[in-house]
């Protein structure tokens, strides 16, 4: 196992240093010109969209809200990566990391916006549902067929078992540590949890979803502020920390700027998704006017994943001081650095929070791979088997050490985003058409509404209606 785990990392040296950061930042910053800033400059917008109702199309299907497909792409990247992750990135990388985990985020949210606006685009119709993602739109707008199945055979790996993998490992060892409770019996309970829900299908996911998500991201950033203002003259030294380690001005703890980036970026991308190819997914399942509307409440789950919740994390780790010490690593740094602010009973915390976001994260990431196989073949015999091995793979992941579930996780997530980095580059142009329709029909003063013609030339469409056919039923 020694040596299979030293194979992975060295693959993921090879992918995060040489090939994947390059190609996340100069996309992002491709991505951010080329839409004018739509991650800044439409921030009210995505407030606004997000209160949506969930609207019925004309053959009078369903989809999920705005707000319910909103929550479950944000149950999916609000998990480890929060909490165990940044961890993780500050102590390996050091404080300055956590600049780079904001610099992706903010550049890497004009990449969602794109990802997401296509998957509306071309979802499809699932019985009283929508559906779609990276491999329908590779399949209906690039017609590479070949190239959708294989993006969905990484997904469903990387989402519903390895990931999973890594979200129940995280609790397993924030179980043990604050209560001494069995990692192997933790394995068994999330089983069982996962196994009544994913069995539920996607309503009861979004269910879920929809009630847990916000709590606990409002009662974390509130925990997370407190202890900012109880540390509030140690901020500006801890803003300059950040900075300085940042651009290897400052040496602390992982070492130089090489290794800052390197654990920022990579730890960034794991939790907020930017362009990784997963949220499209959930964002395929809305039912709105327009297309845009989902890409830019997609766009606000990075910032609400990035900018709050992973800085959240960061400033308790960096004002308790504790990510100097060697021996921490991972979820067990977080729990001791809140324990440093508020005493012996945050690791009980710190374990009721990663519990929720994690198990809410592997639901998540349960129904990004159920959408894929659906995509590759509509199989109950296919769906039970994948239901299993995400259940068997939440117990392994519960016992297994934690580098080896961390390094594939890395292997594999950037196996995705360089596929789908790619063609959301190749079909650009169509989610920029759609933009520019949305902002003609918003300055016009209405309520977008998009159509399959709205664009010239446009194909490969199944859920969305012509305007002239449209309007022919309005007037009957």
């Amino acid at each position: 196992m020694g040596i299979f785990n030293d194979i992975i990392s060295q693959l993921n040296d090879f992918m995060w240093g040489y090939i994947l950061i390059a190609v996340l930042v100069v996309l992002g910053t491709y991505f951010t010109f080329r839409t004018r800033f739509v991650q800044f400059k439409y921030f009210p917008e995505m407030i606004r969209v997000l209160k949506d109702p969930a609207t019925v199309s004309a053959e009078g299907k369903r989809g999920r809200s705005s707000f319910q497909a909103f929550t479950v792409s944000l149950a999916s990247r609000v998990g480890t990566g929060n909490l165990a992750g940044v961890a993780t990135a500050i102590a390996a990388g050091g404080p300055g990391a956590v600049f780079w985990m904001w610099l992706i985020g903010l550049i890497g949210a004009a990449s969602s916006f794109i990802e997401s606006t296509l998957a509306q685009i071309y979802k499809v119709k699932d019985q009283d549902e929508y559906r779609g993602g990276p491999a329908y739109y590779m399949e209906r707008g690039l017609n590479k067929r070949w190239l959708g199945i294989l993006f969905a055979v990484i997904i469903i790996f990387t989402f519903g078992l390895v990931f999973n993998s890594v979200q129940s490992n995280t609790i397993s060892l924030a179980f043990d540590q604050a209560f001494g409770f069995d990692r192997f019996w933790m394995g068994i309970i999330l089983a069982v949890m996962t196994a009544a829900v994913i069995f539920g299908g996607i309503k009861r996911i979004a269910i879920v979803s929809q009630i847990i998500v916000p709590i606990m991201a409002v009662l974390y950033v509130i925990l997370a502020f407190i202890i900012v203002i109880m540390n509030f003259g140690e901020v500006p030294a801890m803003l300059s920390l950040i900075i300085k380690n940042a651009f290897g001005l400052q040496e602390a703890v992982g070492g130089g700027m090489g290794a800052a980036v390197m654990m920022g970026i990579k730890r960034g991308l794991f939790s907020n998704e930017a362009g990784m190819g997963s949220a499209p997914n959930a964002a395929a399942t809305a039912a709105v006017t327009h297309p845009v509307k989902q890409g830019l409440i997609q766009t606000l789950g990075v910032f609400t994943d990035t900018i709050l919740i992973c800085t959240a994390t960061a400033f308790i780790i960096i004002l308790s001081g504790a990510y100097t010490s060697p021996d921490l690593d991972g979820i067990q740094l977080t729990q001791t650095a809140l324990s440093a602010h508020i005493g012996d009973w945050a690791p009980a915390i710190i374990g009721g929070a990663i519990f929720l976001f994690a198990f809410t994260s592997i639901i998540g990431n349960y129904y990004y791979g159920e959408t894929n196989i659906e995509f590759i073949k509509e199989s109950p015999t296919a769906l039970l088997i994948y239901r299993l091995a995400v259940i068997g793979m939440v117990l392994f992941g519960s016992i297994v050490e934690l580098s080896i579930v961390w390094n594939l996780a890395d292997l594999f997530m950037g196996l995705m985003a360089l596929i789908n980095l790619a063609a959301i580059t190749l079909l650009a142009k169509i989610a920029m058409a759609a933009l520019r329709d949305y902002r003609d029909q918003r300055k016009q003063g209405k309520d977008p509404v998009f159509y399959s013609d709205s664009i010239p030339g446009l194909t490969g469409i199944e859920s969305w209606e012509p305007k002239n056919r449209t309007e022919g039923q309005e007037t009957k």
